[in-house]
């Protein structure tokens, strides 16, 4: 005990030391990096420096809108600072030996590629995964992705997406997580730390990049690329917050949006780039454009391509993808007085310091090592670290008599276009899949019950009615499968299946490509072929579970009002099969909660849980009130609130409690609620906690997310949970932009969801 308390004291008093020490070793690696840069930028020609500053595409893999060729050419000649869309360890080691060994200064390119959630090992798409609102969960899928694509020549990764969207018209919704900066901000923090781990030279994480910056997510009418048009406050208080987590966590890349910002495009905006993002926030990274958008500023009105590339350099912009400005154009505008020396110099010298950090001076080949790659790919270790998060994300809609979950055994049918898809199963942006590598529903629903239950399938419908819509909805690979058997053929088949069956599962909703990158939808409903199906599948008197598989909320009214069971499971990844069926069939209980608000008409849309009030605001329990903020059709309601999810068992929250009726500047106040599992089934719930500031300098939203806690009960076991809120927690942007709190009254609120708590009252003084 003596020794325990005489080492304690050591520590203690060393304490100083070793964090003076840890500044000190710092301090001096930025020294040996800005040395060695400053060596390597004396030798550089100006044509070599604006080379750093060209990213353009492989051709390995198309995203975009264009193409570049003889890019081995450039390379050699310096004029490529990086590539993206090319894979295997392999390509990428041969295409870098053109860099190291055959251009004047050796100097190494940097190789990205949309690793959005996982790499050859496909995690559920980002909406799906934050409805997990487990950030360890989170983390380690990016941990996992990282792996994978450093181990195949990655060492850049265009991830996370952080943008909030309250949109579901907009397809990118699905790349997100969801329409709450607090939520937001906590994955933001845990994807970063997930890529890039503790340390970027090692060969194993991956240089992440914050996207995209900013505001993208609030474009109008739902339409991708479109513009955005928002005041500061809004800006601040609810949509910069995930941006600024995930640059405060260390993330080394921003990217550029396309909106614009106050009637500038971001990719000019000097406000946005320098004195948001390096000035006041102290990023010292790089930032580079999303595809094409420097050349996009001519559509936009600012002028030809030399004009906004110089407005871009100007304005912050480190790097350009594909769009060729800064290689082919700043040159003449440094000749013409348009841009500086110093700021080409500053953008190259940002690019440099990131590829000195992944280690890429010290060995340009780290990455390349083709032998991680035989092992580390799609291991079955990573499949299973998959399957098990796949099965937190699901969100279970609906449960009537308590159908779910099923028995695996009697003769299930399985109905449905993702009923034996695999190609579908991964979602948007799972560009390094083998989609043929996915469990299918069919196949994953046949392991879990071998030989102890019948499975019968049939197609049932196309996603769609429409030939043309289906061609626009299978892109990337992967296939809808069209049938071109009549509708009245497909359902007539899936009836006499169904009729045979003791449970129907009916496997519906999107394709994975009609959400994602310009997949904006205006009728965000369920196909009305699908739609016919269920009603079909309804009618033979069968208990029909619906599983859902969607990229956004949708606005599935009649399913809700008509279908006894609704299984949400978003797109799930490679695993998707046998994940789905671990929650069916009770291995898995769910516990995802919504991290967006499913409307009931896209005539709500915007709509979120934490809007303000208006000065007529609709009296709680009312449909309509004449001249109160309603409709006359529809009530002010969603379909599914933010944070609703239930579960296999129940949970009952009891005696919420706080510690003290009044906080202080410098104190802390305890919130604590109980809670019980009073039903049937082991599982997890979300706890939920929310404020309301009562009144303030400016409007406040009538309800905000502080916290949350993801615990596991027992059947009938009760845990007291509480929550720490201190001054901190209290603050907002004002007026003025200055993060402040305010004294006065606060409610708070404890539950299961943003529309499902409980409340107490607290004074800030």
């Amino acid at each position: 005990m003596k020794m325990q308390l005489r080492l304690l004291v050591l520590a203690i008093l060393f304490l100083p030391v070793l964090r003076s020490g840890a500044q000190n070793n710092s301090s001096s690696q930025d020294q040996k990096m800005k040395l060695f840069i400053n060596n390597l930028m004396g030798k550089m020609t100006l044509d070599e420096k604006l080379g750093q500053l060209n990213l353009p595409a492989s051709g390995d893999i198309i995203t975009g809108a264009g193409s570049n060729n003889n890019i081995g050419e450039k390379i050699k000649e310096g004029k490529v600072g990086g590539l993206f869309n090319i894979k295997t360890a392999q390509k990428i080691r041969d295409v870098q030996k053109i860099a190291v060994e055959q251009s004047r200064l050796k100097i190494p390119l940097i190789f990205g590629m949309d690793v959005i959630h996982g790499y050859q090992t496909v995690f559920p798409i980002p909406l799906g995964m934050s409805c997990s609102w487990d950030m360890a969960l989170v983390e380690k899928s990016a941990r996992v992705a990282a792996q994978e694509a450093s181990a195949d020549g990655i060492c850049w990764t265009f991830s996370p997406m952080v943008d909030i969207a309250r949109d579901p018209r907009w397809g990118r919704m699905s790349e997100g997580s969801g329409e709450d900066p607090y939520l937001g901000s906590q994955i933001a923090r845990s994807m970063v730390k997930g890529y890039q781990g503790d340390d970027l030279s090692k060969n194993n994480t991956i240089l992440a990049c914050v996207k995209h910056f900013a505001l993208y997510g609030a474009g109008e009418a739902g339409r991708d690329y479109n513009t955005v048009d928002m005041s500061r406050l809004r800006m601040y208080n609810e949509y910069l917050p995930p941006y600024k987590a995930a640059f405060d966590a260390g993330a080394g890349s921003g990217m550029s949006s396309f909106n614009e910002i106050d009637g500038v495009p971001a990719s000019a905006n000097k406000w946005l780039m320098t004195d948001l993002l390096r000035k006041e926030w102290g990023f010292k990274g790089f930032v580079v454009t999303d595809y094409t958008a420097i050349a996009e500023m001519i559509d936009h009105g600012l002028g030809d391509l030399k004009e906004v590339s110089a407005l871009a350099l100007k304005a912050g912009v480190d790097m350009d993808m594909v769009a060729d400005g800064f290689l082919t154009t700043l040159k003449q505008s440094l000749g013409e007085g348009k841009v500086s020396q110093q700021e080409i110099d500053m953008a190259c010298r940002r690019i440099l310091e990131a590829k000195y950090k992944l280690g890429l001076f010290d060995d340009p080949y780290r990455y390349c090592d083709v032998n991680r790659a035989k092992n580390e790919l799609f291991t079955p270790q990573n499949r299973q670290i998959a399957r098990e998060i796949a099965a937190q994300t699901f969100v279970l809609l609906k449960n009537d008599q308590q159908i779910l979950p099923l028995q695996g055994k009697g003769t299930i049918a399985l109905i449905g276009p993702l009923a034996n898809n695999k190609e579908n199963m991964t979602g948007t942006w799972s560009v390094a899949a083998d989609f043929g590598k996915s469990i299918s529903l069919l196949d994953g629903l046949k392991n879990a019950v071998g030989t102890q239950a019948n499975i019968l399938y049939a197609k049932g419908s196309n996603f769609v009615s429409d030939p043309q819509l289906d061609a626009r909805i299978s892109v990337f690979g992967k296939p809808t499968q069209w049938d071109k058997r009549s509708a009245k053929e497909m359902i007539d088949e899936a009836v006499a299946v169904a009729q045979k069956s003791d449970v129907v599962i009916a496997a519906v909703g999107e394709s994975a490509e009609m959400s994602g990158e310009c997949s904006s939808r205006s009728d965000i409903s369920l196909p009305e072929n699908q739609e016919e199906l269920l009603k079909a599948l309804l009618a033979t008197g069968k208990p029909v579970v619906m599983v859902l598989f969607t990229g956004r909320p949708l606005t599935i009214n009649w399913e809700k009002a008509n279908v006894p069971a609704i299984l949400n499971v978003w797109f799930a990844g490679s695993e998707a099969g046998d994940a789905i069926a671990d929650v069916l069939f009770g291995k898995v209980n769910p516990s995802g909660k919504l991290s967006a608000t499913f409307p009931q008409s896209v005539g709500q849309i915007p709509i979120y849980y934490n809007h303000k009030n208006t000065g007529r605001p609709l009296a709680e329990g009312k449909w309509f009130q004449k001249f109160r903020s309603n409709y006359l059709d529809v009530s002010n309601d969603p379909l599914f609130p933010f944070g609703f999810g239930l579960s296999y068992t129940t949970f009952d929250y009891n005696n919420l409690k706080l510690s003290n009726s009044t906080l202080t500047n410098d104190g802390k106040l305890t919130v604590s609620v109980e809670v019980t599992n009073s039903g049937n089934y082991d599982g997890a719930e979300v706890v939920q906690l929310y404020l309301r500031d009562l009144v303030g300098s400016i409007t406040r939203p009538v309800k905000e997310l502080k916290g949350f806690q993801k615990i596991f009960l027992k059947k009938g076991e009760m845990q007291k949970v509480s929550f720490t809120l201190t001054e901190k927690d209290l603050r907002f942007y004002n007026s003025d932009l200055q993060w402040v709190s305010e004294p006065g009254d606060f409610k708070v609120f404890v539950g299961t969801s943003s529309a499902n708590t409980l409340e107490a009252a607290f004074t800030l003084k």
